[in-house]
């Protein structure tokens, strides 16, 4: 199974070993993401559904760039560091993927850093095209 390494353009350097996306045999793997700016830090401290738009802005970025759209995506992990932001959470989501939605769990959990209150790693079924 050959597969892709999705990185798009103006991408920054992850804190951890790892890469935004992978495409293998027409899917796409969005590794966690996190409301990251250019240089790894959290932006919209304190506003979950600003960060949710910003981690969902850039999975489709991802995705895009691996040749699919957010139509695609079948499955969504999201984890979340408090269940009062599970509403904001869920209204920008519901923007995102306004159709049929994908699978999906929830779990409230710490994350990477603490200003961080939402991640979400994705995977869509884009069918065999190129990255």
């Amino acid at each position: 199974m050959p597969k892709s390494v999705i990185i798009p353009p103006g991408t920054s350097t992850p804190i951890a070993p790892f890469v935004p996306g992978t495409l293998a045999d027409g899917v796409v793997y969005v590794s966690g993401t996190l409301p990251f700016d250019s240089e790894n830090n959290v932006v919209h401290v304190g506003d979950a559904a600003a960060q949710t738009r910003h981690v969902l802005e850039t999975i489709k970025r991802v995705i895009e760039t691996a040749g699919g759209t957010l139509d695609d995506v079948t499955f969504n992990s999201i984890f979340l560091t408090d269940w009062q932001n599970y509403a904001a959470i869920n209204q920008v989501y519901a923007e995102y993927f306004a159709g049929d939605k994908p699978a999906r769990f929830c779990i409230q959990c710490g994350l990477v850093k603490p200003d961080a209150l939402v991640e979400i790693a994705s995977v869509a079924h884009i069918g065999q095209r190129e990255a």
